[in-house]
């Protein structure tokens, strides 16, 4: 690294988007991993499809923690 860094032409905010949306990784407990893929198989569908309608029959519980 350099000891110092030119600044003076910097744009703040250049590469900011402000509807920029980030997709974060969750990482599942090994015995909730185990399950969800066991189902997922059972399904025919993918871990991501089940998480997500596990999620969606809880959304009510979820909201009401709020």
């Amino acid at each position: 690294m350099k000891k110092e860094y030119d600044f003076s032409t910097a744009k703040r905010g250049r590469f900011f988007h402000s509807n920029t949306k980030l997709n974060l990784p969750i990482y599942l407990d090994r015995d909730i991993a185990k399950v969800v893929h066991l189902v997922a198989r059972k399904k025919k569908t993918d871990a991501q499809t089940v998480v997500n309608n596990m999620l969606r029959k809880n959304k009510q519980a979820m909201q009401a923690l709020k």
